[in-house]
């Protein structure tokens, strides 16, 4: 009986650290996704404002 309650530890324990190492996977491919994300929108707004600027020194 100690035998099977150690393989039922043993497995509970595989699962919980193959969860983990899943869960710690697709946190960093959120973070990599967000950080592209964001670095998009710096890429936008630089956009937008140096349009913003030329048109305002044609203004001028």
């Amino acid at each position: 009986m100690v035998n099977q309650r150690d393989n039922n530890q043993s497995v509970s324990e595989n699962i919980k650290d193959t969860a983990g190492a899943a869960f710690h996977s697709i946190h960093r491919g959120l973070e990599a996704t967000e950080n592209a994300a964001m670095n998009a929108v710096d890429a936008t707004t630089k956009a937008v404002k140096n349009l913003s600027d030329k048109d305002n020194d044609t203004r001028s």
